[in-house]
């Protein structure tokens, strides 16, 4: 039974990628956003074996914008506007696709010699309808220029959008709101209802909500208008994750995200096609179009 505070509570699909697992709450059968988030992985924690590594080979993105946040451990980023860039603990990468853009993720040269540690949370946001074929872009923001709020046994990480009366340099192309909170053991924080649409996710550890104990990878989608408190007794990690509801809905298949299906059918041709730009010193690999894709939307 579901408390006054909480919509809906959505259960992970989980991938065991060898080294780690990936827990992914969106897209879900019961519900595809929550605010412009509509894809939320959980990535570790875990530890792959020396000489081994994380390498996700180049492939494309339409119409949507990726974030990525790490609590441990390195990604190198490289794309195909010739970013190369170093994401690691406490730091966002935010990747604007637009009208296309191709990436691949691997895990750096240094940690791949003693076993690469990852743990984290990767996110897509989806663009609002005048910005889907804007131009692609990247933007890495480093941990020192993200504001932290210190209060009540809690620190609180703003990674995007004005939380607690500060507000991240990140960009945000919608009223996005994303937060990393850690609770000290005792900590609290409170929930503002500020935002049309809202979610928390327990990564690590253990919190409770309003007194309801939170389930580990689970988004917990709270109702509008209600503001409520985190906190905890042993300690634990928690994103805060939502914004300004769409007016049109999404469809999703594989990487590729749009409002409009046929443009989703022309990624695919595009990409069959060889039409996209290729990473500039990544490009002698890549991953072809599934048959069958992981993420799909269900309309």
């Amino acid at each position: 039974m579901l408390d006054d505070f909480v919509d809906q509570i959505l259960a992970p699909v989980t991938h065991d990628l060898g080294g780690f697992k990936v827990h992914r709450v969106l897209p879900a059968r019961d519900r595809t956003m929550v605010g412009s988030f509509l894809f939320f992985d959980q990535m570790g924690p875990g530890t792959m074996a020396a000489g081994q590594g994380l390498d996700v080979r180049p492939h494309p993105h339409i119409n949507l914008a990726t974030v990525t946040y790490l609590f441990d451990g390195a990604i190198d980023h490289r794309d195909s506007l010739g970013t190369r860039q170093r994401i690691e603990p406490g730091a966002v990468n935010l990747m604007t696709a637009g009208r296309g853009i191709v990436h691949s993720e691997r895990s750096p040269g240094d940690e791949r010699a003693t076993g690469p540690v990852l743990s984290g949370i990767q996110t897509w946001l989806a663009l609002p309808d005048a910005l889907e074929e804007s131009d692609p872009a990247f933007q890495h923001i480093a941990a020192a220029a993200l504001p932290v709020i210190d209060q009540g046994g809690a620190r609180a990480r703003v990674v995007m959008g004005t939380l607690w009366g500060a507000t991240a340099p990140t960009t945000a192309h919608a009223g996005t709101i994303y937060a990393a909170i850690d609770l000290a053991p005792g900590g609290t924080i409170p929930v503002d209802d500020g935002a049309e649409e809202r979610a928390v996710y327990l990564a690590e550890g253990e919190a409770t909500l309003d007194g309801m104990p939170l389930m580990p990878q689970r988004l917990y989608v709270l109702r509008p208008g209600i503001a409520t408190t985190l906190a905890s007794t042993s300690g634990g990690r928690v994103m805060l994750c939502g914004g300004d509801a769409y007016p049109t809905p999404r469809h999703v298949w594989w990487n590729f995200v749009s409002s409009r299906p046929e443009r989703i059918e022309q990624a695919k041709r595009d990409w069959r096609a060889g039409e996209f730009p290729t990473v500039p010193d990544d490009h002698d690999e890549f991953i072809p179009l599934p048959d069958r894709p992981l993420t799909v939307s269900y309309p």
